[in-house]
């Protein structure tokens, strides 16, 4: 018998009060929005500054439309669109869960772009700002996908001793994917991301910060997804990538394009 870690059963509800109740998964969209808000208040004034504070501060309820309706958005389209055709009013169902991070991304780059141009804001200076904060959302979020039991990994090999058997995943052990996710797409990316945006450098070449986000979540996203189960609905699909991987190309190469224009670039002006 080889050694297997049961699934800690934790609920999925974290505060429930009346019809009221609190999930894990929205503190976690929550605490990263609010989190990433004071950090960019922050990282806005340092040289060279893009923003103010009430700017940022007004920012707030932009990034989180741009998460919300452009993450369920995504979800619908790049995921089920069959489904939600045939139902439409399951669109506005944001509870029963599917979200998507390559459409919040999106989302988030419609507002960016939006609000800085309504308020004379450098687009690539402060984007730069937003994506050094961006991995805490989204190590929180994976960490939310572990207490909520879903997104599990694929079947592990008799010898991993952390293996795990999930509740909706059948007897099988599986890899926690959903922690592997946590670490690359949150822990390493964040500190990558905290250790260039320290740099005035790197701050001075507006576009290069999002392009290593870009580049860096392409890269672990792509990574993770060989040990995550795919969607029942979708499977594997072209050349046995997942819709994730799929998804990550166009980050990638985007990112790609962003570094090097951003390194071709002088620096912002002070």
């Amino acid at each position: 018998m080889i050694p297997v870690l049961l699934f800690p059963q934790i609920d999925p509800v974290l505060i429930q009060v009346g019809p009221l109740a609190i999930h894990w998964y929205a503190l976690a969209y929550i605490t990263g929005l609010v989190v990433g808000w004071r950090l960019v208040r922050r990282l806005a004034a340092q040289r060279p500054a893009v923003a103010n504070q009430l700017q940022v501060d007004d920012f707030l309820s932009w990034a989180t439309l741009g998460v919300v309706l452009g993450g369920r958005l995504g979800y619908v389209l790049f995921y089920q669109p069959g489904r939600f055709l045939a139902a439409p009013w399951q669109i506005l169902e944001v509870w029963q869960g599917g979200m998507s991070f390559h459409g919040g991304f999106l989302g988030v780059a419609v507002a960016v772009i939006w609000y800085c141009r309504s308020q004379g804001i450098p687009v690539l200076g402060f984007a730069d700002r937003i994506a050094v904060v961006a991995p805490i959302g989204l190590g929180l979020g994976r960490i939310a996908n572990f207490i909520n039991g879903e997104l599990w990994g694929r079947q592990a090999p008799d010898w991993l001793p952390w293996a795990m058997i999930f509740p909706t995943g059948g007897p099988i052990a599986r890899h926690p994917s959903q922690l592997y996710q946590a670490l690359l797409e949150g822990a390493v990316l964040l500190t990558v991301m905290a250790l260039l945006g320290r740099r005035a450098a790197v701050r001075e070449r507006f576009g290069l910060l999002t392009g290593v986000f870009l580049a860096g979540y392409a890269i672990a996203r792509i990574t993770g997804e060989f040990f995550r189960q795919p969607d029942p609905f979708l499977g594997f699909l072209f050349a046995g990538a997942t819709m994730g991987q799929l998804l990550s190309i166009p980050m990638l190469l985007a990112g790609i394009w962003l570094i090097v224009r951003a390194l071709r670039s002088g620096p912002a002006p002070a």
